[in-house]
């Protein structure tokens, strides 16, 4: 991005909530107050991977007011126009179709890429928007493996990228309220959380060798990922259940409840951690545990579980998704984007209730409107410097203890932690792990 135009941004004086209020002025519709501002006000996105969760971002982005969606790039060309239209009918205006995203980097008018591929290219992806002198949305988790993540944290330091991940409930406001209720003391000290998500997902089969459709990259899609043959079962969604590509479970959706646990126990890297669980609901080609209970201990006497049952849906507290803090005077449940607390003797203290419709289980879009508070955030630390809610550093400490589960797991060990980085002490087997290998010529670099 040119110097000139970063500075401008930092340098604009209305800020988001000026831009929000002036939309909803008598008489000016969001379009043409978006027009009143003119182009130049606007932070310039470009999207990468656009066939659910990135389509949901990229309408979400483009119904913002001081944003423009100026590209979209995905590797299957019928997601790519799907999005470019969805885009137009909030926008009036088409985004460029630039299927290879490293192209649409070289957009000098691009101020940030929006990152929604498959979890293997998280950090490459950002490493390189960051290199080419772009901010960066990231959707959780923000690597592949803690080694990436590393990565990330120095590459976002060194070209001085501003990077958020997609931990949008740190900008949820009744979120934010119960974290403060949390850290004031509301339920005593917290010693313990606990965290889950429950779904009721079918197997997928065993999968069979395919051509490659004409409407897709492959080569492009597996990116740094080292080559496999495509098979029927595996795009779009159920990359996911495989270690080349996805992080299972655990960094599918424990990211967020993992890293509230985190913010409300006030830590950052565990001294042990232990997991236990399989692929035990159906026999097929899904490899990474579709039922898993991950242990972390801290060292100022905290710890955190985290459940996850990918395919029983019964709920834990009535919810299918969610967090519980225990303390020494009570309890605190964050549901969605809403919490209630109880005293030793499970009476309701307090409740908070939610301010928007929210669909854990809603794979694109679960909270669209409290997602935007995060979107702005991000803009408002690219416009004026304003503090992230969810930076790379701690979107690296909690993909890290997501990821350091699933090494446990796979590796069969407890794992002890030099919780001063984080890092794997005294455990050849479980270090293997720290990283991966990746195609030849693909591998991310500072």
């Amino acid at each position: 991005m040119k110097a000139s135009r970063r500075d401008f941004l930092k340098k604009t004086t209305k800020g988001t909530a000026a831009i929000m209020l002036g939309s909803m002025l008598p008489g000016i519709s969001a379009a043409s107050y978006a027009r009143i501002l003119g182009a130049n006000d606007r932070v310039r996105v470009g999207m990468m991977g656009v066939n659910s969760r990135g389509l949901a971002l990229a309408n979400n982005y483009a119904r913002q007011q001081n944003c423009e969606v100026v590209s979209v790039s995905d590797v299957d060309t019928r997601a790519a126009a799907k999005c470019i239209e969805s885009v137009f009918k909030i926008t009036q205006k088409k985004p460029k179709d630039v299927p290879d995203f490293r192209k649409a980097l070289e957009n000098k008018n691009m101020d940030a890429l929006v990152v929604a591929a498959p979890d293997h290219w998280h950090a490459p992806a950002a490493i390189l928007a960051a290199k080419a002198g772009k901010h960066v949305y990231l959707e959780k988790p923000c690597s592949h493996n803690p080694h990436e993540g590393e990565l990330l944290v120095k590459v976002a330091d060194k070209y001085k990228s501003i990077i958020q991940m997609g931990n949008q409930r740190r900008s949820w406001p009744n979120v934010e309220a119960a974290i403060r209720e949390v850290h004031q003391g509301t339920i005593g000290r917290v010693y313990f959380a606990k965290g889950w998500y429950t779904n009721n997902r079918e197997s997928i089969g065993r999968g069979r060798e395919i051509a490659v459709p004409e409407w897709l990259n492959y080569d492009l899609w597996q990116g740094p990922a080292p080559r496999r043959a495509l098979k029927d079962n595996l795009i779009h969604y159920n990359w996911h259940w495989f270690w080349n590509w996805g992080t299972g479970e655990a960094l599918n959706n424990g990211t967020h409840m993992i890293d509230l646990m985190r913010w409300g126990l006030g830590v950052d890297y565990p001294s042990r951690v232990t997991s236990a669980g399989g692929r035990y609901r159906y026999s097929d080609d899904w490899e990474t545990p579709d039922t898993q209970v991950i242990t972390l201990e801290f060292p100022n006497n905290t710890s955190m579980t985290w459940e996850g049952r990918s395919c029983n849906g019964r709920t834990v507290e009535g919810n299918s998704v969610g967090v519980i803090f225990y303390g020494e005077k009570g309890s605190l449940v964050i549901d969605g984007n809403a919490y209630t607390i109880y005293d030793l003797d499970n009476k309701v203290v307090k409740e908070v209730k939610n301010q928007a419709i929210i669909d854990p289980r809603n794979l694109m879009n679960p909270a669209e409107s409290l997602d935007a508070l995060h979107i702005q955030n991000f803009f408002e630390g690219i416009r004026i410097g304003t503090k992230l809610n969810a930076d790379i550093l701690g979107g690296y400490q909690s993909t890290l203890l997501c990821q350091l589960g699933n090494i446990s797991l796979r590796s069969g060990n407890a794992l002890h932690i030099d919780a001063s980085n984080g890092h794997i002490l005294n455990d050849a087997k479980a270090q293997q792990l720290w990283k991966r290998e990746y195609e030849k010529g693909w591998e991310p670099t500072l």
